[in-house]
């Protein structure tokens, strides 16, 4: 029997953190509207702001620098803009430039979300592990190491697309934060790499039946936000959301270990439309 396949081996022997790779820098920006200060301007003057916005609230397509606008859906904000971007630096400068705009002077925020594209390689890990472990090589030392940045590399390469996608042109989309359990019950963190493995397979494997239904863009902000994950998806449907999270509630890694944070639903607004967040008559 070899190592990968021991479950004694794979829970006793091999390190308990799974591999990531991370790819694109993700910002949430969620905004209320001062609906009397932008009420109490002239409609030339409105139709002056949204002609400058517009430039800066659709960018899609441009490799490294994209912004999509939504209208935002009951009573936790107006407006939603998902910057995708290289690093914090250009996050930091798609901030900037959002409140350089006249149409910034309306806009209240409301809250946000810091993150990264990630994606976890279980197998990968468990794989990778296992072998350097049946050639008797020392976890973290340097060929350790060398090896473990050979596989994140091939892995990077390889899932470069999904690393670094555009904003998907659906018109709807549902952002959520969400936790694995913690607590003094259930620990995510203290069940063996198989298990976890074991369930996030299975969790997978409802979500690729909605393939062709729904984009879902993971995006990890342990360190750099109040959860540990952010989760977009995108859609045409909006009761695609609906279904394919019911779905996943119902999974053993969802229905034990998950925690939720407050769901925002948003309908996509080119810059032709932001007439339909901030009326100009």
């Amino acid at each position: 029997m070899s190592a990968i396949s021991n479950p004694a081996i794979a829970s006793e022997n091999l390190p308990p953190v799974p591999l990531t790779i991370e790819g694109a820098s993700v910002l949430h920006q969620m905004f209320r509207v001062r609906w009397a200060e932008w009420k109490a301007l002239e409609s030339e003057r409105r139709r002056e702001i949204l002609a400058e916005a517009g430039v800066t609230l659709d960018l899609a397509g441009r490799p490294g620098e994209q912004t999509a606008a939504y209208s935002l859906l009951g009573h936790k904000g107006d407006l939603l803009l998902i910057h995708f971007r290289d690093s914090f630096e250009r996050l930091n400068d798609a901030e900037t430039a959002i409140q350089r705009l006249a149409l910034s002077d309306f806009l209240e925020p409301a809250t946000s979300y810091l993150s990264v594209i990630e994606l976890g390689l279980y197998e990968s890990t468990m794989k990778v592990y296992a072998s350097l472990a049946e050639r008797g090589v020392q976890p973290f030392s340097a060929e350790w190491s060398a090896e473990i940045e050979q596989t994140l590399e091939r892995q990077r390469a390889a899932m470069r697309p999904r690393l670094y996608p555009e904003i998907p042109a659906s018109r709807y989309v549902c952002f959520y934060p969400m936790d694995r359990r913690r607590g003094e019950d259930k620990n995510w963190y203290r069940l063996p790499m198989a298990e976890r493995r074991r369930q996030m397979q299975e969790h997978g494997a409802v979500g690729q039946r909605y393939a062709g239904q729904v984009k879902q863009i993971i995006s990890g902000s342990i360190g750099f936000d109040d959860w540990e994950w952010g989760v977009d998806l995108f859609a045409d449907d909006p009761l695609v959301f609906k279904r394919l999270i019911y779905e996943m509630r119902f999974d053993e890694v969802s229905a034990v270990y998950a925690l939720f944070g407050p769901f925002y639903i948003g309908i996509r607004r080119r810059a032709a439309e932001l007439d339909r967040i901030f009326p100009v008559v």
